[in-house]
């Protein structure tokens, strides 16, 4: 009997601990309102990281895992970096943006643009409750979500498909690019996350208008970037380009290179001392975005 009373209680237990956790995964979007979704598509969904209430600073940054637009890598990307964020005093949002399947939606190429505006919205629109200033809003991509939150920063000046009855600001206050896809340029771009996105019939039109380093205005966004030299996935001119484009619109920018920087390392480069994502929340922290 005892040791039926001992399993009830850690099934409780078991059950009591992921309800706690699910009060942070929320959809995205009301039930049964998720734009240009199919039957059986997935549920885009967005979870809080929060940080510690002595620590918190009212900063938070909307994360978004790279995978190709063909997956999310979570574990070695979005997860630790919202953990680090979350250490460091800056409540994180993982986002899960829906990828771009056919088979699942409309218009399959504006739908993670869509799902990141609706993020920002989200977590602006409900700032009180999240307890985050809504003026200190960034988002973080890796890889094919750089390119998404790229896009984000460069596109926000276009109509979005968005329903938006408030007005709410879909710019971000800063982004931070990691190892990311910019361009789709056939010289540049990493060629399956262009075909994911705007293929199976990639145009000279769809190029241009996701060639995110063409699209820099005064108004983007402050941007800290971060790239191996080394990287043989997505080619580090890449970040040279955005960067450059930034610099000749006067947007603050900051670059952190590594000399080896394989693909795909996450907020830990084993080949190096100082780590991208300790001199980003300095960045971040200090508010250097802002000069």
């Amino acid at each position: 009997m005892n040791k039926l009373r001992y399993l009830t209680f850690l099934i409780c237990f078991a059950i009591i601990g992921a309800k706690a956790q699910d009060k942070d995964l929320m959809q995205l979007y009301p039930e049964g309102q998720v734009p240009f979704a199919k039957p059986g598509a997935e549920v885009p969904t967005i979870k809080v990281f929060w940080p510690e209430r002595n620590l918190a600073k009212g900063t938070a940054v909307i994360v978004c895992s790279g995978g190709s637009y063909g997956g999310r890598a979570n574990n070695g990307e979005g997860i630790p970096a919202c953990k680090k964020l979350a250490e460091a005093g800056i409540t994180a949002f993982l986002l899960n943006y829906r990828l771009p399947k056919a088979e699942f939606m409309d218009r399959k190429e504006i739908v993670p643009l869509t799902d990141a505006q609706r993020a920002i919205q989200f977590v602006r629109e409900n700032a009180k409750k999240f307890k985050i200033d809504p003026s200190r809003l960034g988002i973080m991509g890796f890889s094919a979500g750089g390119h998404l939150v790229s896009t984000v920063g460069t596109h926000f000046v276009e109509k979005s498909e968005l329903d938006n009855p408030k007005g709410t600001s879909l710019r971000p206050d800063f982004m931070v690019l990691v190892y990311p896809v910019i361009s789709f340029a056939d010289s540049l771009t990493h060629k399956t996350s262009r075909m994911n996105l705007i293929g199976p019939e990639v145009t000279k039109d769809a190029i241009l208008k996701y060639s995110n380093e063409l699209r820099v205005t005064e108004q983007t966004p402050p941007t800290y970037l971060t790239s191996g030299m080394d990287d043989k996935a997505v080619d580090v001119k890449n970040s040279l380009y955005f960067a450059a484009a930034l610099k000749q619109h006067h947007v603050p920018v900051e670059l952190f290179l590594y000399e080896k920087g394989p693909h795909g390392h996450g907020v830990n480069n084993k080949y190096a001392k100082v780590q991208w994502i300790d001199d980003c929340i300095e960045w971040i922290r200090k508010e250097r975005y802002r000069r």
